[in-house]
């Protein structure tokens, strides 16, 4: 009797500790969507009925046309394949590289290995700022500004990538890489058929990481990039906001356009992105 009583005290005691946190939460979530709901509610109003109060977060009449302006004001289409283009490819060989250099951080012993990886962390502390004008002034000399070159060669290493591609590694055991070479494999089909299938969440969470972080680039093309057919959707939507400055539904549909594809790809892979957050501390 005593034990039920216990138990159903703690329950009680329990229950609005659990609706505080989640009133919190929702409120948390709330202030966080509200500047998103507004976006998408101004993306379909006319310009003189964005900023009128109280706001009407459900336009009467939804002007869908605003999504339709956006592709024929600027070439906004041409400036989504681009984005896309350099997205793709920087994605994938920072993954490459990423995961090939982290193993070899994580599994293989070699003379001043971990010098070596604390001198390539140390390179995260270093802002890029700091750096890019020599940056620039190399890939100049090379021939590449201009291009998406240019960008594709300084984007495809990431010091951040192979920290946290290593730090998962820590986490597999280093006697089913014996077992492997044992059973007659070398190190790249070791790296290829055993560690990427089991490295999945890390590999999502560095997906999300340099696929926002690329998508949403904005500095890095406008120093490379001058000509037109070569810029990217965030270099168009300021060029549309300096144009159009005043059609403000104009504006905001180009933002959710603009938004849409970073959604998609941290929708598609949060639960691989959590896995991977958690499970990168459990080993130093």
């Amino acid at each position: 009797m005593e034990l039920t009583k216990t138990k159903s005290i703690n329950m009680n005691e329990i229950k609005p500790l659990v609706v505080v946190r989640f009133i919190l939460l929702a409120c948390m979530a709330a202030v966080m969507l509200l500047p998103f709901f507004w976006m998408l509610s101004s993306s379909l109003k006319l310009d003189k009925d964005v900023f009128t109060f109280p706001i009407q977060w459900i336009p009467k009449n939804p002007r869908w046309l605003n999504y339709k302006d956006i592709w024929t004001k600027i070439p906004m289409g041409l400036f989504v394949l681009n984005t896309a283009k350099l997205t793709l490819i920087v994605t994938t060989l920072q993954l490459f590289t990423s995961s090939f250099a982290a193993y070899a951080f994580s599994k293989l012993h070699f003379k001043g290995r971990d010098a070596l990886f604390l001198g390539y962390i140390a390179t995260i502390a270093m802002p890029w700022q700091v750096y890019m004008v020599p940056q620039f002034i190399m890939m100049r000399n090379f021939h590449l500004n201009n291009t998406h070159m240019a960008l594709i060669t300084i984007q495809a290493f990431t010091a951040f990538g192979v920290f946290l591609m290593r730090q998962f590694y820590q986490g597999i055991p280093d006697e089913l890489c014996e077992a492997a070479r044992i059973d007659g494999m070398n190190e790249y089909e070791i790296w290829w058929k055993i560690m990427l299938p089991l490295s999945k969440p890390a590999l999502s969470t560095l997906v999300i990481y340099t696929f926002v972080r690329t998508w949403n680039d904005f500095l890095g093309p406008m120093i490379y990039l001058t000509k037109t057919n070569l810029k990217t959707i965030q270099i168009g939507l300021r060029m549309f906001i300096s144009q159009y400055s005043s059609e403000y539904g104009l504006i905001m549909a180009a933002s959710v356009v603009t938004l849409i594809p970073v959604l998609i790809v941290f929708l598609s892979l949060q639960k691989f992105f959590v896995q991977g957050i958690a499970a990168t501390g459990l080993k130093s």
